[in-house]
């Protein structure tokens, strides 16, 4: 089924499919600047709200309310000027340029809108990135992942699963031996903050009903096929990182490449058997599958859309690709651009320059990623990382609450980019006032 000609079939239209985070700053900058008089801004995404990625692993350990913290496209869309559709983009016709929705299914299995097309003048793909089992055996089917919003809902929901199992054991008789195991595949930022967050909420477990469960119960092992940890940060900042992993009582293993994860283990090439109640993978990302149904257009091995630096797809100039589902190569070193929160703000603000260079006929600008360093935030433990730039002279190594105070500040520029600056500002503030009234850990 095809959408009927409308009033607005005639405007440019923008379809920016992917609400993440360069994905919502785009649609929010173009919608400003454009509205709806001669331009219709529109974004397809799958979820109804927002949530920053790099949160997930506060969601999924209990730690962040996403309810608080999360963006409705509806509210958001109305205030600054585009149209959002609910739905999930399964192919694009390229000829008659148009995106192919996928039906809309009810809870129930009801079909509540069928298969639809929606035209396009521009299209931005900003559809992120899924996590890359490599293929290894087990991985898909015991695994949980951190790639949306309901995923880390689902791992919360275990973890709290298994704490109340092993509290309920101790509290009959005792002496239970009984412990919470997690083991995490992959040492990069998001298997290190999970880590260091789940001691976090196991101390705080105690205080919410479970009197005789605390981080001691708690057993959690990073699984690393590097040689490091955190292999962004310097090596000296890494083994600060792991230092304080080990102090809380996380097993770091370096070294270890996975082979199969079953049902109750995750084992490794070197022979060994990590026993885990709860399995989750964070390493690495590839492309979503979706990717797969856009033929014509050139896909990196970990399937992800070739770009040009004008960040428009080889082939094609009428698409573009940003944040995660892309490549870039950067034109002053000649390497991708990595797939980060700083690299897809940046995306987005030269995405919507060449976006209004492309409509006035102008020459496209080349994308340069300004790497501003990398933080890792151990919940409230530590935080360390390095900062890069002219403000600090090139490269400074920062930790402690200088670097938690940059690291919070990242969130804050996000909700800046996302809402402007006033409504940025007052959701500043009352996350501040959320933090000392709301409850510490989210049950529901």
């Amino acid at each position: 089924m095809r959408t009927k000609p409308n009033k607005t079939a005639q405007k440019i239209q923008i379809v920016v499919v992917g609400g993440g985070a360069g994905g919502l700053e785009l649609v929010r900058r173009l919608g400003a600047k454009f509205g709806r008089r001669r331009h219709d801004i529109i974004l397809l995404e799958r979820n109804r709200t927002h949530i920053w990625k790099p949160l997930l692993h506060e969601v999924a350990a209990g730690s962040l309310d996403a309810n608080l913290d999360e963006v409705g496209y509806r509210g958001h869309c109305h205030r600054w000027g585009y149209r959002f559709f609910w739905g999930s983009m399964e192919g694009i016709d390229r000829d008659a340029r148009q995106v192919i929705v996928a039906p809309l299914i009810d809870d129930d299995g009801t079909e509540l809108i069928g298969r639809h097309t929606i035209r396009y003048d521009y299209l931005v793909l900003a559809i992120g990135s899924v996590s890359n089992d490599f293929g290894i055996t087990g991985v898909q089917q015991n695994c949980l992942f951190l790639d949306d919003r309901a995923q880390a809902d689902r791992f919360r929901n275990k973890l709290l699963n298994h704490c109340l199992r092993v509290s309920r054991a101790r509290s009959e008789d005792g002496l239970s031996d009984q412990y919470v195991r997690v083991a995490v595949v992959g040492a990069g930022a998001t298997g290190v903050e999970l880590a260091a967050e789940l001691f976090n909420a196991a101390q705080a477990l105690r205080h919410y009903g479970l009197e005789v469960f605390d981080e001691t119960r708690l057993k959690v092992t990073i699984i690393e096929a590097g040689p490091r940890i955190l292999p962004l940060l310097p090596e000296a900042l890494a083994e600060a990182a792991k230092a304080q992993l080990e102090a809380l009582g996380v097993t770091v293993l370096v070294g270890r490449r996975v082979v199969e994860v079953t049902g109750d283990a995750v084992i490794t090439a070197q022979g060994d058997i990590i026993e885990a109640d709860i399995k989750v993978w964070a390493a690495g990302v590839r492309g979503p599958d979706v990717l797969k149904n856009v033929p014509g257009l050139e896909r990196t091995p970990a399937n992800q859309l070739q770009v040009r630096p004008s960040l428009q797809t080889t082939l094609d100039d009428r698409i573009f690709a940003m944040g995660d589902c892309c490549s870039c190569p950067d034109p002053r070193s000649g390497r991708p651009i990595p797939p980060r929160a700083q690299a897809a703000h940046q995306m987005a603000s030269a995405t919507f320059e060449n976006l209004l260079r492309s409509m006035d006929g102008r020459t496209l600008i080349p994308m340069v990623y300004e790497d501003h360093g990398s933080l890792v935030s151990l919940s409230r433990f530590s935080t360390v990382g390095s900062l890069m730039g002219a403000l600090v002279g090139g490269r400074m190594a920062v930790y402690g609450a200088m670097a938690r105070f940059v690291y919070q500040s990242l969130y804050r520029m996000h909700l800046i980019a996302i809402h402007g600056w006033l409504r940025g500002l007052v959701l500043i503030l009352v996350g501040h006032v959320n933090a000392i009234v709301r409850p510490k850990l989210k049950f529901h």
